[in-house]
């Protein structure tokens, strides 16, 4: 590995340090353009160039040096996986697509967990470079080890089809922080990414504790799905319990729950039951859960709630919208 110069403007000094973080984290300095890579690959120019603006990235000038032989690899087994019919167009960039959002949104918060670290101990960047070299092996075998137990499990939840998708009753759940807004404005950003990394973590250990999965966090909503709507109310019920208290930290938060038919692909979940209980969330009071009728006959069958028929409510995309509210009842 080169040395970082050690005099000239800050300006060569930040691009010389840039060439080396470049270089280390890609294995070699790129030395190809986008006409040479897709030449390389066997793979049409137009094919690789809609593949690297699907993963995220600007497309660069045609003369512009910026490819490496990592990424003739990751286009040759691309075309494999295409010849192989594993991959058609569409899923192509279904799948394409997912990762590269999925990993940028996960290389952002690792290098700034790096950046913090350095900062912790002088702010040297080339620290930064030495830490990035130390973890990075360990942060790779970790992503691989969650990934094929994500794999796993959902295998043995039966959720894998031909196309990608899957269709089946499940209870969906929305949680939403009752005034995020107003509350977010008094707070530092270092403040409020800490509040937020708060909710979701304990929102996140009370859907597994019971049963539930996450399917995404939406910065003061978390949606998550259980099998049964006695599942996904003892989770709705749960979190908003803890945001009633006066002396905790949690905030006030409100929920909406629906079962129904959903949904899934790439992931994530979709469908009339998603929007339900979306809207059974944008008219919850504070510290309220709201469930729609076929989730309430679920839970009156249970026998363990308290369910009550409210009044019919007209709500985006439904005009005479059926909420019910649920407490805890005797079990």
């Amino acid at each position: 590995m080169s040395e970082i110069p050690d005099s000239g403007p800050d300006s060569e000094l930040d691009s010389g340090l840039v060439e080396l973080v470049e270089g280390h984290l890609l294995g070699e300095q790129p030395s190809l353009s986008q006409s040479q890579v897709a030449a390389a690959a066997g793979v049409p120019i137009e094919v690789a160039n809609d593949l690297w603006r699907l993963l995220g990235f600007p497309l660069p000038t045609a003369d512009e040096v910026a490819f490496t032989s990592s990424d003739v690899e990751a286009l040759r087994l691309t075309q494999q996986l295409m010849t192989l019919g594993v991959l058609n167009e569409d899923r192509r960039a279904a799948l394409v697509r997912t990762l590269g959002r999925s990993f940028a949104r996960l290389a952002e918060w690792q290098t700034s967990l790096l950046a913090d670290v350095t900062a912790g101990r002088g702010g040297d960047p080339v620290d930064m470079l030495a830490l990035a070299g130390e973890v990075l092996p360990s942060v790779e075998y970790l992503q691989t080890y969650i990934w094929r137990r994500h794999l796993a499990s959902v295998v043995t939840r039966g959720l894998v089809t031909a196309s990608g998708t899957a269709s089946a009753a499940f209870a969906v759940g929305f949680v939403d922080i009752v005034g995020y807004t107003s509350r977010s404005k008094s707070m530092s950003d270092d403040e409020l990414v800490e509040w937020l990394e708060e909710f979701e973590d304990v929102c996140t250990g009370l859907v597994v504790e019971r049963g539930g999965r996450v399917i995404k966090t939406l910065g003061d909503a978390v949606l998550f799905v259980a099998d049964t709507a006695g599942d996904a109310a003892l989770i709705a019920l749960a979190i908003t319990s803890l945001g009633a208290e006066d002396d905790t930290p949690f905030p006030q938060v409100r929920a909406g729950i629906a079962y129904g038919e959903v949904v899934s692909r790439l992931g994530d979940v979709f469908g009339p039951t998603v929007n339900i209980a979306s809207r059974l969330t944008s008219v919850a009071r504070p510290d309220a859960v709201l469930v729609d009728e076929q989730a309430a006959e679920q839970l009156r069958d249970d026998g363990g709630f308290e369910v009550t028929r409210l009044r019919r409510t007209s709500v985006k995309g439904y005009s005479r919208l059926q909420p019910y509210l649920v407490r805890p009842g005797a079990r």
